[in-house]
């Protein structure tokens, strides 16, 4: 049996499969930059309560045994690494507004819902810019 033979694309097909993927990179971006830089749970930390676990350490890794000094050692390096860029606010605008333009056209071709979107942390505002209401 021979395979059927191939049909090649449309331009408008792939014009719309071009226009999806595009979509669904500004919707992913925007996403995973919210899932990134969600608030934790617990204490929140300061410059100064950081500070203070680092002069700790630097204490602690003179009399501990070598594993502990390794573990010390790599919490050194991720809270001076953290309080490197403690003050750097994370800009989220640019990722928002790819979003919010196509947000709504993405969710209508997917079927995705307004209340899908708030449980992973978009906000009431950016759906709303976005055109997307809750009867959506």
């Amino acid at each position: 049996m021979t395979p059927p033979p191939k049909s090649e694309m449309s331009d408008e097909h792939k014009a719309a499969l071009a226009v999806g993927r595009s979509q669904g990179r500004a919707v992913r971006a925007y996403l995973e930059a919210l899932d990134a830089h969600k608030p934790k749970r617990g204490r929140k930390r300061t410059p100064d309560s950081i500070a203070a676990r680092l002069k700790k350490i630097a204490e602690e890794i003179e009399t501990t045994d070598a594993l502990k000094r390794l573990q010390l050692t790599q919490e050194q390096l991720d809270l001076t690494k953290e309080l490197e860029t403690f003050d750097e606010g994370v800009d989220l605008s640019g990722l928002e507004a790819d979003f919010a333009e196509v947000a709504k056209e993405y969710a209508e071709r997917k079927g995705i819902s307004y209340a899908a979107f708030r449980q992973l942390g978009v906000s009431a505002a950016t759906l709303k810019k976005s055109g997307i209401s809750r009867a959506s």
